[in-house]
């Protein structure tokens, strides 16, 4: 199997409705290791909070997976995503399973088994790499990695139920967010992540799968510069290799339409895996329609508050980089409280204006 054609990846994209989804995480977890791992896999949660989602108006959802869970419990993992998609699938959405991810943004391997509780006032601060950002290093555990992607893309590979295969999130990402608010940064692993997101398209290839394969283009440059986003060697990588083009754009709406501008000569169907975030102008009410209009998907970061504490700000420097203020009267990602109720209202009402799906006759609430 080789990379598809543009008249095969557009001809996929046109028999989609415009796919607006949301990256989900349920609120009880921590972190992706924590969501999968079968002594805190919290099915009434997930069932309740993509629920919500679905009477939001969102039609697909974005999940990680982790290597970890499936070394030590391959079926188990199995029938864990069978059921996720499942209920995704009864709430009117399709599932983007994402294999690997280099945010470790926690600064610790690791770690299966149960998780630790999040760091006080500190954003997505027990976030965990898959399968590590030392593992990734270690070519004596590819064989291991093969296993897990190719493993479970087989299961799936003919279900309508996958809208498309993330095969690795921001490869390369070298973040940590500290306690007290500052930003640092690993040793450069970057050669190791460029090849193994190399050879995770050559893996799902031999599965032959009916769903496109992607990884996302994630690096943008800062406001004032000359240079065109996108333009590492890791984004050219994805970009060169993926069916269908994704990218991450937490800017304000100016920056975004250059981004669209700067990938529509590719000339394939096009998604924003990862978007919003309030106070750095990346938001719904003025982002949305954007995407609607320039045929463009879009998975924004977060739907209920909780353990990953993403309604609080990226570290204070990260934020002022990216035009904003680290103000945490205002919350970062995240839609929804606990109970369901929504933070904001306006932003529930225009979500479903825009995927036409019609007012509820509750308030979203548990």
């Amino acid at each position: 199997m080789t990379r598809w054609t543009q008249s095969d990846a557009n001809r996929w994209w046109s028999s989609k409705p415009w796919i607006c989804g949301v990256n989900f995480l349920p609120s009880t977890a921590v972190n992706f290791l924590e969501m999968w791992h079968p002594d805190s896999f919290d099915r009434p949660t997930i069932e309740r909070e993509l629920g919500w989602a679905g009477e939001i108006g969102f039609n697909a959802i974005r999940v990680n997976l982790h290597a970890l869970v499936w070394e030590h419990d391959a079926e188990g993992q199995l029938e864990r995503l069978d059921w996720l998609m499942g209920v995704a699938d009864r709430n009117g959405m399709a599932t983007v399973p994402c294999f690997f991810d280099d945010c470790g943004f926690g600064g610790a391997e690791p770690v299966y088994g149960p998780q630790p509780d999040p760091v006080p006032d500190v954003h997505n601060s027990r976030a965990v790499a898959s399968p590590g950002r030392l593992a990734v290093q270690d070519r004596a555990r590819w064989p291991g990695y093969e296993a897990y992607l190719r493993g479970i893309t087989r299961a799936f590979r003919s279900d309508a139920r996958v809208l498309f295969w993330d095969l690795y999130n921001e490869p390369g990402n070298r973040m940590v967010f500290t306690a007290d608010g500052a930003q640092e940064h690993v040793p450069d692993f970057s050669a190791d992540s460029l090849a193994l997101m190399r050879a995770c398209f050559d893996w799902a290839r031999v599965e032959a799968p009916e769903q496109p394969l992607t990884v996302g283009a994630w690096t943008t440059p800062l406001p004032g510069s000359t240079d065109a986003p996108y333009q590492t060697e890791m984004d050219r990588a994805a970009l060169d290799l993926s069916d269908i083009i994704t990218f991450h754009a937490y800017w304000d709406a100016p920056h975004v339409g250059r981004f669209i501008d700067h990938l529509a000569p590719l000339e394939r169907p096009m998604l924003c895996t990862e978007w919003m975030a309030r106070p750095i102008g990346s938001r719904i009410d003025d982002q949305l329609d954007l995407y609607k209009s320039r045929g463009v998907g879009c998975f924004q970061w977060g739907l209920v508050k909780g353990r990953t504490q993403t309604h609080l700000p990226w570290p204070a420097e990260l934020v002022k980089a990216h035009g904003g203020q680290a103000d945490r009267s205002v919350w970062f990602h995240d839609l929804l409280h606990q109970d369901g109720t929504p933070y904001i209202e306006d932003e529930i009402g225009l979500t479903r204006e825009l995927t036409g799906t019609p007012a509820t006759t509750r308030q979203v609430s548990g």
